[in-house]
């Protein structure tokens, strides 16, 4: 069989190994746009000819990105053999995630992780170290939720439906162990560091929370999270969604990242100064210049990190309730104001970016943040002094202050004339990009809805 690397014999033993714990089927994962596996399904037998390059793909058009061209050469998965995982839902089958190798030898201009993996070697080239903790947030309800004519996603347990929120509530946890359970034991298993999980502020809405990890680590992490997530909760009779917003009155799903630079060589935190002590952390020039950086291309960088027509329902002051939505509306940091884009809290020395949705790419959103903030350090750049104010009252009055786009429209307009953007993604994934995301801007925006005929119908 064809590869384009030699086949390791070394790697028989390990798909012996594999087979001698009862594993069958290997995944070499490339990961989409919105973020899920695609892979062949390769008998372990078969996994020394994979890990050498044997699977190959005609991926353009997957997930809608891009347009199919039948005549064009193949992509190549190569799969990373650090990221090898064994499912724990389904111990027959091991995944792991690969790299798209266009014809087998340059990384693809679509592949979301390569995109990630340039920008990881330019930090490094400069003397950084990227670090990233992602607080991923998912919606679970019962299948047959499907059915209902209403639209009411049930939740997994009665409590789900308290009011106004069951937040953190242990009795709504604890009778959603059927599904909280197996992902916690999943995720102990898989080396995630889980260290808590809980109930958000939507009916069936639940945050996983795990330790921090160099950024590629962390985007091969949550690909891998996502498939988990679907797989388990199928497999307790629900459906799990990223949707960021799936009912009008629910809380927004979000993805915070929380993002840090160490020294390569010292291993030192660079955003912190100081002692550390927590109450009076002291900020570095180079954490105020990244998060200048990042703010200075924020409408751009909305179209990656919030990428649908859905996420700016998430990015609203307040909620359909009155009550705030926790999740920004403008280009602003706070020491420890959640109602900024970015955050300093006061327990970590990392900066928080609450603008990151659950439906956002991990790979691609962290390329584009780490180009901004890097742009920020080398141009010293000042982000002015850190935001008091809660900045859901800015609303209506004078301020300097740029407002994150408030539609996909304008989050793909501002993407489009962003020269930043060609400088961290190729030409033909913005073309490609642009070419998706304005169509799904297009298709929503022809639809007329139940709210047009019930505000116009009659009224005019």
């Amino acid at each position: 069989m064809d590869t384009v690397n030699p086949v390791d014999a070394g790697h028989a033993a390990l798909a012996e190994e594999l087979a001698a714990k009862g594993v069958s089927y290997v995944l070499g994962g490339w990961i989409d746009v919105a973020g899920r596996t695609k892979s062949k399904v390769v008998p372990v037998d078969h996994l020394p000819h994979l890990l050498a390059g044997s699977e190959r793909y005609t991926p353009r058009g997957m997930g809608d990105l891009g347009r199919m061209t039948p005549t064009e050469d193949e992509c190549v998965a190569m799969p990373d053999l650090s990221t090898l995982q064994v499912c724990p839902w389904d111990t027959r089958v091991a995944w792991t995630a690969a790299d798209l190798l266009f014809a087998g030898k340059e990384p693809f201009a679509l592949c979301t992780r390569s995109i990630l993996k340039r920008q990881l070697d330019i930090a490094a080239s400069e003397g950084y170290r990227f670090n990233l903790g992602v607080e991923p947030e998912v919606f679970v309800f019962r299948a047959e939720s499907l059915e209902r004519d209403d639209g009411y996603l049930e939740p997994i347990a009665r409590s789900g439906r308290l009011r106004p929120t069951q937040a953190y509530d242990a009795a709504s946890a604890m009778d959603a162990l059927d599904f909280l359970d197996p992902m916690a034991q999943a995720l102990r298993q898989t080396g995630f560091g889980l260290f808590s999980f809980d109930t958000e502020g939507g009916d069936g809405q639940y945050e996983f929370d795990f330790d921090y990890a160099p950024a590629l680590e962390m985007a091969d992490r949550l690909a891998f999270f996502r498939l988990m997530v679907k797989q388990i909760a199928e497999q307790v009779g629900l459906i799990a969604t990223f949707m960021p917003k799936p009912y009008t009155s629910a809380w927004g799903s979000g993805h915070h990242f929380n993002m840090s630079l160490e020294d390569l060589e010292t291993d030192v935190n660079l955003f912190r100064e100081g002692n550390g002590d927590t109450g009076e952390r002291s900020w570095s020039k180079t954490a105020y210049s990244f998060i200048a950086g990042i703010i200075r291309h924020a409408p751009a960088i909305a179209a990656v990190a919030t990428p649908t027509v859905n996420s700016y329902k998430r990015l609203v002051p307040r909620l359909s309730d009155g009550n705030v939505s926790w999740a920004p509306v403008f280009a602003a940091y706070g020491d420890n104001n959640r109602s900024c884009m970015l955050r300093l809290p006061r327990n970590r020395p990392c900066i928080e970016n609450r603008g990151v949705d659950s439906a956002a790419n991990t790979y691609l959103a962290a390329a584009i943040l780490l180009a901004a903030g890097l742009e920020g350090i080398r141009e010293g750049l000042d982000p002015g002094p850190p935001i008091e104010d809660l900045t859901y009252d800015w609303l209506g009055q004078d301020t300097e202050r740029v407002r994150l786009p408030r539609t996909l429209l304008e989050a793909v307009d501002a993407f489009a004339l962003d020269p930043l953007v060609r400088e961290v993604f190729p030409a033909q994934f913005v073309s490609n990009y642009l070419e998706m995301k304005q169509a799904e801007w297009d298709e929503y925006h022809s639809q007329v809805t139940e709210w047009e005929r019930s505000k116009y119908l009659l009224s005019f």
